[in-house]
């Protein structure tokens, strides 16, 4: 079962990259983040039409947005909300063999980190600590789950171009690292990327657009992440981050997909 996820920037948009990948990699679910589309606009037809007829999602207009498009059945589907408000940021589906597929897009946090000054910042890390909560009450059943999407955090010093330019800035943070942390230790979760690539080399799945060169600047960070539990381990066959994709055209997402395999 191969798995992708992708913080696609307006699945409407972007629905030719889409069709780009499912004929590269064939992937058999398909988990996007930041949709910017209602769901009575979603573009079911389209994807059925690629062969994902098992559709689960939850929109608004213009923002968030989080998606589990699938060729498998689904037994269940699920949305939760969090921090109280309805933003669209968490969906998720169980499989016919009882795995569970979870869908987060993390809020970004705005640019200024300090939860004081500003009120998206306090919002990010009042996200990750209810979640914590969340999963370290709900992974306790042993059950085969795998959550992946754009967690707007990099936690590791290589997961970043520059950990020490970064420590202030919004994503690489020392209170950001710490909640994700939590978080991962909380679900009893294996960071499915730093299973396969060791910590000590560069890993990204993010290029800003305001880089004139992404590719040459290469100024990159891991925000989109696969996690899974321990009875999934060792199902855990390959993993991928597609970083061409961040040249596709006409329009490419500043995030490119990433990619996990289980038996």
């Amino acid at each position: 079962m191969r798995v992708a996820t992708w913080n696609i920037n307006s699945v409407r948009l972007r629905l030719d990259l889409i069709e780009r990948l499912v004929h590269a990699k064939h992937p058999d679910i398909l988990c996007f983040q930041e949709t910017k589309v209602i769901d009575d606009s979603f573009p079911r037809n389209a994807f059925a039409a690629m062969g994902y007829p098992h559709q689960h999602f939850n929109g608004m207009k213009s923002y968030n947005g989080v998606a589990i498009l699938s060729r498998l059945p689904f037994k269940a589907t699920g949305v939760e909300r969090w921090q109280g408000r309805d933003d669209c940021r968490h969906v998720h589906v169980t499989l016919e063999d009882n795995r569970e597929i979870h869908c987060l897009y993390v809020p970004a946090g705005g640019d200024i980190p300090d939860p004081v000054a500003n009120p998206k910042f306090a919002h990010k890390l009042g996200f990750l600590d209810e979640i914590t909560a969340w999963w370290r009450t709900r992974n306790k059943d042993g059950a085969p789950r795998i959550l992946v999407g754009d967690m707007n955090i990099a936690p590791l010093e290589n997961d970043v171009w520059s950990h020490k330019q970064l420590l202030d800035v919004v994503s690489h943070t020392p209170i950001e690292v710490e909640k994700i942390t939590a978080m991962l230790q909380a679900g009893n979760w294996i960071d499915v990327a730093r299973h396969f690539v060791p910590p000590e080399e560069k890993l990204y799945s993010w290029w800003s657009y305001r880089s004139t060169d992404w590719n040459a600047a290469n100024k990159g960070r891991r925000l989109d992440h696969i996690w899974v539990t321990p009875p999934l381990a060792e199902q855990l066959q390959n993993f991928e981050i597609i970083r061409e994709a961040r040249g596709w055209l006409p329009k490419p997402s500043d995030h490119v997909p990433v990619l996990v395999d289980l038996k």
